[in-house]
């Protein structure tokens, strides 16, 4: 009899081979779906990442800065020597010392005051030491530091972006959002994107739309980031009798067993077997306590799992609104049985109707 797969029988018997590694069947309850969900709890950017206070924005090797020096008159270090109208001799003036790149070594030369090493500190921090190198040979210095171009904090921004870039912090405190509007935005459906931020050798990912929505995960940046935009069109599989036989994308947050049959077109109601709603699924070997022994797993060390639901039971409506879907989960409904018989019946009627027709002509 031609058929569109298994029935609820044959997925039950199919699941254990004697003498060989069992394929997990699972009855969905509600204590089955709670623990499925409670290993699929969201790692949010504002645990990993902060909030926390941005480090000082600070002076890095690759940095160029521009020094400006003042002494107080008589000035004789930094100063003309010559008098002023008033016939004061050495009049303050301002020293502008040639835009310098902080060395390998992180150290910046300043006349008087000798190597200095700058990578690491901020600017007042620097303006201090200077002026702390230079007394006692000018005459109460001042200095003011400023960074000309910052090379050592920068974040960079690639992926689905309209334009990949490193982008420069400074002391405000960019965040996250304020470099993937930098990078012109995503070049796809807000919600079928996650970011994932680099911070050193660890990465965290998020949907883009629950970060927009949350501003506690829009979270402060720190120098060396890397948000990558990353587009992800999650889909399952809808087999069997259901409204429409496809593939089905949905969100980057995911959606429910409830919300998956709603969009493959539900059951259909003249064939489809409601205790035989399955969904087919590859799950790590710590998920569940497996029923049958030995495990069947999979090269990768996976667990060939089917999950089954009875709808005839109302309690499984409920069940269906925290069962979450997977990528790449196979949904399946098959045949109730009266439609496998209303099939061969059919099939019998077409064949002995003409034979029928043909006698009770030849009377």
């Amino acid at each position: 009899m031609p058929t569109i797969g298994p029935s609820r029988k044959e997925v039950g018997e199919a699941t254990v081979k004697p003498g060989g590694q069992a394929i997990q069947i699972v009855d969905v309850d509600d204590g089955i779906a709670r623990r499925l969900q409670s290993q699929r709890t969201q790692r949010l950017f504002s645990d990993s990442l902060g909030p926390v206070a941005n480090p000082a924005f600070g002076i890095g090797t690759g940095d160029a800065v521009e020094i400006n020096l003042w002494e107080a008159p008589p000035a004789a270090l930094f100063g003309s020597g010559v008098p002023d109208a008033r016939g004061v001799p050495g009049s303050v003036r301002t020293t502008t010392l040639p835009t310098q790149v902080v060395d390998h070594d992180g150290f910046i030369s300043v006349p008087f005051a000798g190597r200095i090493h700058a990578a690491g500190m901020t600017p007042m921090a620097l303006e201090a030491l200077i002026v702390k190198r230079l007394k006692g040979k000018a005459n109460q210095p001042e200095a003011m530091v400023r960074v000309v171009q910052n090379t050592s904090s920068k974040v960079t921004v690639v992926g689905e972006v309209t334009n990949s870039l490193r982008m420069p912090l400074t002391a405000s405190g960019e965040r996250l959002l304020d470099a993937l509007a930098a990078a012109g935005g995503v070049r796809q459906p807000i919600n079928k994107m996650t970011l994932q931020v680099t911070r050193g050798g660890d990465f965290y990912s998020m949907p883009l739309d629950l970060v927009i929505r949350d501003p506690k995960q829009n979270v402060p940046l720190r120098a060396g980031d890397v948000i990558t935009a990353i587009f992800q069109p999650l889909s399952f599989t809808a087999l069997g009798s259901t409204g429409k036989n496809d593939e089905v994308n949905f969100e980057a947050q995911g959606i429910t067993l409830a919300q998956a049959l709603a969009r493959s077109g539900g059951l259909v109601d003249s064939r489809s077997d409601p205790k035989g709603v399955f969904i087919f699924r590859m799950e790590q070997p710590n998920a569940l306590d497996w029923p049958n022994k030995p495990v069947a797993t999979t090269p990768d060390g996976l667990v060939p799992v089917v999950y089954r639901i009875d709808l005839k039971n109302p309690s499984s409506f409920f069940v269906m609104q925290s069962f979450a879907m997977n990528n790449k989960d196979v949904l399946f409904i098959s045949n109730a049985p009266s439609a496998e018989l209303q099939k061969f019946l059919n099939m019998v009627f077409s064949v002995l109707y003409p034979v029928l027709n043909v006698i009770q002509v030849t009377k």
